[in-house]
């Protein structure tokens, strides 16, 4: 093959193997056809490829001219349209040009993947700037309601009060000094009443202490009041700490989301273009397949052409061989009757005397009224078919068909049985679906109102609910809905890992309410999420589940608020100790 590339050109001579399609079954008959073919563009080049030293092969050109090496040149008539070879060029062109437009379509596919990507991501990038918008302004109103902020509003009064009592503590110095100047007023001018002046002396005395007392608790209450204030300044500080956090977040976030936007954008354009690029792809490609098939059509009824013709000369083969078949039978049975009939004439010695009245008619030998052969084949017949029934002839069939009936008769009983005791089945198993339809639509409901209430008080300000999806019922299935402000959402990838955890903790709590057990068993379930969350779940639990216990393993603050009996265990000198606090007895009564 590489020599004849060199002789004419590697465009110009072909395989002819590679130019038919096939299936794998019949690859061995192909190649043995077509494996030592070459095809040429043209006469000239089919005539130096075949007759070339290093080549030697049958070398057929478009034009239908056949060349052999051996010497034989054949060609057909002057086609009147293109050749079935230049046909299958233009098909081979035609399938390169399918093959390229296959490849820029599936590039473009997985352009178009990468941008449906990062669309993707930028949705969800959108709704997180939103929920971390929501929680934001959350934290906002909880943070004015909070107690932090009302025990800030208490500091303040408790300061102004403070300021107050200090004011009246310089009063009352002042008026202790008053008082002790009068004291020493009264005793220089009343010396000789000394009863009225130890009198009024010790009522001074008496205000005096009154006033000192009033300053120390005014002290005391000013400086346990500092304390707290220092407590909640520190409280103040972190969680301005945490708003400051919060805006840089969300600063980032709106950067983000413009980057994202220029990004989708940029990526819009880019795919305006390729879908233009791949309508246009998918135009060629159709006309291309159009011509595919049509050649295909072509090629498929030259050989069906070729294959009738291969089994017309088929035919005439067999039915030559059964000819010559027929023609030495014949010639054989020639032979044996003439052995047969020297036989005869040996045997029976009255044949040459009455030989002269075979075939005549109105005598014995009368061959058309008395066939010889056919009474033969006759007698034969006939003693075949009594040695056959004398065999094959059953005497106690009669008994074996009567025991047959009564079978059929007890099967036929047995079946009906079977049938009646089918139809009751199948009338019990309807009953039971319904019913199964009426319990598992009454566990939905229950449980669907549950579900969304247990998810709300978890987190505040959303809803879930349990529905069956689009055109199907509760009995093929449910899908999990959660909704944010009233807007629900599209799917649950929309959510947080800690919001999942919530959506998941409330769908088997709702499952739980639905057959409550009297005891349950809660390791951890609040060591993914916040503070507010985990007391959240503590009232969740006091609200829901007033019927039954509960013994929570947990970390949080928020959980032991809400528990009646609470066991602390630590390590005191190297020994485990366990110690019991009972809490919110009076609430509970």
């Amino acid at each position: 093959m590489r020599k004849a590339e060199s002789l004419v050109g590697k465009d110009k001579v072909f395989s002819a193997l590679s130019l038919v399609d096939y299936a794998p079954v019949v690859a061995s008959a192909m190649k043995y056809v077509f494996g030592t073919t070459l095809v040429t563009t043209n006469m000239d080049d089919a005539r130096v490829v075949a007759f070339d030293a290093g080549v030697q092969k049958r070398t057929v050109s478009f034009d239908g001219a056949s060349f052999d090496p051996s010497g034989v040149v054949s060609g057909g008539a002057v086609a009147r349209g293109p050749s079935t070879l230049e046909q299958v060029a233009v098909i081979q062109q035609d399938r390169k040009a399918l093959a390229e437009a296959t490849t820029n379509a599936v590039a473009i596919a997985k352009e178009l993947a990468g941008i449906q990507k990062v669309a993707h991501t930028y949705n969800k990038l959108k709704a997180e700037f939103e929920l971390k918008e929501t929680e934001l302004e959350q934290l906002r109103s909880r943070l004015q309601q909070s107690t932090h902020h009302q025990l800030l509003q208490e500091f303040n009064a408790l300061q102004k009060s403070i300021e107050e009592s200090k004011a009246k503590l310089e009063s009352c110095k002042e008026v202790e000094k008053r008082a002790t100047a009068k004291v020493k007023d009264l005793e220089e001018k009343v010396k000789d009443s000394k009863n009225i002046r130890e009198r009024e002396l010790k009522a001074a005395e008496q205000q005096i202490a009154q006033c000192k007392k009033r300053a120390d608790e005014s002290s005391k209450k000013f400086a346990q009041k500092k304390q707290e204030a220092e407590g909640l300044q520190l409280e103040i500080e972190e969680l301005q700490k945490c708003l400051a956090g919060y805006n840089t977040q969300l600063e980032v976030s709106n950067n983000t989301l413009k980057d994202l936007e220029q990004a989708l954008a940029n990526h819009q354009q880019k795919l305006a273009g390729i879908k233009e690029q791949v309508s246009k792809a998918s135009a060629d490609l159709k006309a291309q397949k159009e011509k595919l098939k049509a050649a295909s059509r072509e090629i498929g009824a030259k050989y069906t052409e070729r294959d009738g013709l291969q089994k017309k000369a088929d035919d005439l083969k067999l039915r030559i061989q059964q000819w010559e078949h027929d023609i030495s039978k014949v010639q054989k049975e020639a032979e044996d009757a003439r052995r047969k009939l020297e036989d005869l004439v040996k045997h029976y010695e009255w044949i040459p005397s009455e030989k002269q009245y075979f075939g005549q008619a109105n005598t014995e030998y009368d061959f058309t009224v008395n066939n010889p052969v056919e009474a033969g084949r006759r007698i034969q017949k006939l003693s075949e078919t009594k040695e056959k029934l004398g065999q094959n002839v059953n005497s106690r069939a009669q008994n074996q068909l009567l025991k047959a009936e009564e079978k059929y008769q007890d099967l036929s009983k047995k079946k009906r049985t079977v049938l009646a005791d089918k139809a009751k089945i199948m009338t019990v198993i309807k009953e039971l679906d319904e019913k199964k339809s009426l319990a598992l639509k009454a566990a939905w409901k229950k449980v669907n109102k549950d579900f969304g209430s247990i998810f709300s008080t978890l987190l505040p300000g959303t809803n879930a609910k349990l529905e069956p999806p689009d055109n199907m019922d509760v009995l093929d299935g449910l899908e999990v809905k959660v909704a944010f402000g009233g807007v629900w959402k599209e799917s649950l990838q929309e959510l947080s890992g800690g919001q999942r955890s919530l959506v998941a903790l409330s769908l088997i709590l709702s499952l739980l309410l639905f057959n409550p057990a009297p005891i349950y068993i809660l390791d951890e379930v609040d060591a993914a999420l916040d503070l507010s969350h985990t007391q959240n779940i503590g009232q969740m639990l006091r609200t829901h589940f007033r019927q039954s216990q509960f013994i929570v393993v947990s970390l949080k603050e928020g959980m032991f608020n809400n528990a009646n009996v609470l066991f602390r265990t630590k390590c005191v000198n190297g020994m485990s100790s366990v110690t019991r606090t009972a809490q919110r007895l009076e609430l509970d009564k």
